[in-house]
C-alpha cells in the first residue's frame, strides 16, 4: 500500500486487513475453498447485471413475484449496509439485498457480518418486496450452490460524502472514488444540493463520440489514424511538448494537430476523412484548458468554409439530439439552444459588442487602414481591459485580440464567426478581394470557442511563403510558431490539393457544453494534476491558438 494520508486511514486499513484474514479463514476452513478462491477469486458466473435483474422484477407486484420467482445470479460493490439489508451498487444501477442466516446458513451469514462498505461480492437468490415495497433480492441459493461469494475486498474506506463541492481537487485525483460515491444514485439531505452525477457525464461522452462517427459515416467520410508523433510541428500555432526517438536518434514533437497528415490524405484520393485524436499543446491550465484533449478534425474535397458553416450546424444540432434528446442545453446558468445560430463576421462582431467606455468605436472602413489597430489597443487598455501585444505585432493580430477583448464572452448562443485576418491564419485561403481577410470561421457557444474551420490553402508557393513567414516568427520570439519548414507538405500540394474546406471541433469542450459542465477537468476521466505536495492547483490564463 502507499503511504496513507492519515492515522486513521492507516488504522481503517488494519481494521479491514484483519477482516479479510478471518474471511479467508471462514472460507478455507468452512466453504472448502482454497486461500486464493476465499479472498481474490478469479470471477463469478453472474445470471444478470443489477439493471437487467431490476428491469425483470419492477413491473410485478410482491403477490406476482412469490408466485411466479424471479431468481438470479448478481454481483457488485456494497454501498450500504444495515443489519440484514444491504445495497448492491453495479454499472449505474442498485438494487437492495436482504440475508438471513435461515437462508444462507451460519458460516455464509457469519461471512456477511464480516464484510465491509464498498466490498465486492456475488450473491444468487430470487425477487421480492418488503413491506415498503421495495425490489429486493432474497439471499438464497439452490442445493450445492453458494449463496453469498466474497470477491474482493475495499482496503479503504469509502467517504461518508463525497459531493465534489468539498474537495474539487480530490475528485480530479481520485476519479475512480468520485465515480463510485456520484453515480447519480444518491440522494441528496435536505437542504442539500444533490451530487453531480459523474458517471453521466462520461456516458454522455461516449454517446457524443459514437454520434459524431454516426454523423460522418452517413455522409461517405472515412475514419482515419495519423501520427502522433511529429518531426515537424504543423496544423497549428501552439507551443509543444518535445520528446525523442532513442532507435532513430531524432528529436520529436507530441502533435497539436492533424492537419497536415488529413489534408495530405485529401491530396492522396480520400476526399471526405476525419479522425478523432489526442493533442498535446504545452500551454496554461485553466477551466477550459487541458494540455491533453481530444479533437474531431474533418476534411471534405471541393467544399469551402461556407459548405462547413451549414455542416457545423447540422452536426452540433444531430450530436445534441442524439444526446440529449433536444438542442436545448443548460450552460453557466443560460439555456442554449443548438438548433439556432446567427453569423457575423470578425469586423461586425467587434463593431457590434465596442465597450462604450473604451471611446469612439472602430469603423468598418479602418480595418483596411495601417497602423488604426493598435489605437484600438490602447484605448482598450485604457478602459482597463487586459490586453497584452509584443512591439511588431501586425494589424492583423491586434485585430484578432481585439475581437477577443470585445466579444469573445458575448457568444453564449451558437455563434459563427467568419473572416480572419491573414496574420492568424497561415493555413488558410485568401479572401479574393481582400488578400489580407482569410476564409476561415470559428463557432461559439457559451462564450468560449468550440470549433474553426477554413478554406484550405493550396497553392504550394503561397503556403511554402507562409511557412516561412511563420520560422521568421519563431525567430522574433513567438514560441507557438513553426520552427521549421515542412518540405513534404509542400510538395504534397504540388501533386495538387483540391479546394477543400477542414474543420477541428474540441470533443472536451463540446461535451461541457451538452453536460453543463463548467470544467473542463469535469469531462475528462484522468486530467493532469499537479503532483501532491508540489502546491495547489493553478487556473492560468491561457490565449487561444491561432489554429
Amino acid at each position: 500500500m502507499p503511504l496513507f494520508e492519515t492515522e486513521y486511514e492507516e488504522k481503517l486499513y488494519n481494521d479491514r486487513l484483519a477482516s479479510l484474514e478471518k474471511i479467508r479463514a471462514l472460507g478455507t476452513e468452512k466453504l472448502g475453498l482454497s486461500p486464493a478462491e476465499a479472498v481474490y477469486p478469479n470471477g463469478f458466473p453472474f445470471t444478470a447485471t443489477l439493471a437487467e435483474l431490476r428491469q425483470q422484477g419492477e413491473p410485478r407486484s410482491a403477490e406476482e413475484l412469490e408466485a411466479s420467482p424471479v431468481t438470479g445470479a448478481v454481483a457488485g460493490r456494497l454501498v450500504a449496509i444495515r443489519g440484514g439489508f444491504a445495497v448492491l451498487q453495479q454499472g449505474g444501477s442498485r438494487l437492495q439485498i436482504y440475508v438471513h442466516k435461515d437462508a444462507v446458513g451460519p458460516d455464509l451469514m457469519e461471512l456477511y457480518k464480516a464484510l465491509h462498505i464498498g466490498d465486492h461480492i456475488g450473491v444468487r437468490g430470487s425477487l421480492m418486496r418488503t413491506r415498503t415495497g421495495e425490489l429486493t433480492l432474497k439471499v438464497q441459493a439452490p442445493e450445492g450452490q453458494q449463496a453469498l461469494v466474497f470477491l474482493a475486498k475495499a482496503m479503504l474506506a469509502l467517504p461518508d460524502k463525497y459531493h465534489g463541492l468539498e474537495d474539487v481537487e480530490q475528485r480530479y485525483r481520485q476519479r475512480y472514488v468520485d465515480l463510485i460515491m456520484n453515480s447519480g444514485l444518491q440522494v441528496a439531505e435536505e437542504g442539500e444540493e444533490a451530487p453531480r452525477n459523474v458517471r453521466e457525464v462520461f456516458v454522455k461522452r461516449a454517446a457524443v463520440l459514437r454520434a459524431i462517427r454516426q454523423f460522418f459515416d452517413e455522409r461517405g467520410y472515412l475514419e482515419v489514424e495519423t501520427p502522433m508523433l511529429h518531426s515537424i510541428l504543423g496544423g497549428a500555432t501552439a507551443r509543444p511538448f518535445n520528446t525523442h526517438h532513442n532507435a532513430l536518434d531524432i528529436p520529436l514533437y507530441l502533435r497539436i494537430a492533424p492537419e497536415l497528415f488529413l489534408k495530405r490524405l485529401v491530396v492522396g484520393g480520400f476526399d471526405r476523412v476525419y479522425e478523432i485524436n489526442r493533442n498535446f499543446r504545452n500551454e496554461g491550465v485553466s477551466t477550459r484548458h487541458n494540455p491533453e484533449f481530444t479533437m474531431l478534425e474533418f476534411y471534405q474535397a471541393y467544399a469551402n468554409y461556407h459548405d462547413l458553416m451549414n455542416l457545423t450546424e447540422e452536426l452540433i444540432g444531430f450530436v445534441a439530439e442524439k444526446v440529449n434528446g433536444s438542442t436545448l442545453t443548460h450552460f453557466n446558468g443560460q439555456e442554449i439552444d443548438l438548433g439556432k445560430w446567427t453569423k457575423l463576421s470578425m469586423r461586425e462582431a467587434i463593431l457590434k459588442w465596442w465597450p462604450s467606455e473604451a471611446g469612439a468605436a472602430p469603423t468598418m472602413e479602418e480595418f483596411d487602414i495601417p497602423g488604426k489597430p493598435a489605437n484600438w489597443a490602447a484605448q482598450l487598455r485604457g478602459a482597463g481591459y487586459k490586453f497584452e501585444f509584443k512591439p511588431g505585432d501586425s494589424d492583423g493580430k491586434l485585430i484578432a485580440s481585439v475581437f477577443e477583448t470585445v466579444a469573445e464572452e458575448h457568444l453564449i448562443q451558437p455563434t459563427i464567426i467568419y473572416d480572419f485576418p491573414l496574420a492568424v491564419s497561415p493555413l488558410s485561403k485568401i479572401k479574393p478581394d481582400e488578400p489580407e481577410w482569410t476564409e476561415r470561421f470559428e463557432f461559439y457557444i457559451g462564450g468560449f470557442e468550440v470549433g474553426n474551420a477554413f478554406s484550405e490553402l493550396n497553392d504550394p508557393a503561397d503556403q511554402q511563403r507562409r511557412f516561412e513567414d511563420q520560422v521568421r516568427e519563431k525567430e522574433r520570439g513567438d514560441e507557438e510558431a513553426m520552427s521549421e519548414v515542412d518540405e513534404d507538405y509542400v510538395r504534397a500540394l504540388g501533386y495538387g490539393l483540391p479546394p477543400t474546406g477542414g474543420e477541428g471541433i474540441g470533443i472536451d469542450r463540446l461535451v461541457m457544453l451538452l453536460t453543463g459542465s463548467r470544467s473542463i477537468r469535469d469531462v475528462i476521466l484522468f486530467p493532469l494534476m499537479r503532483p501532491q505536495g508540489k502546491g495547489k492547483e493553478e487556473q492560468k490564463e491561457h490565449g487561444e491558438s491561432a489554429e
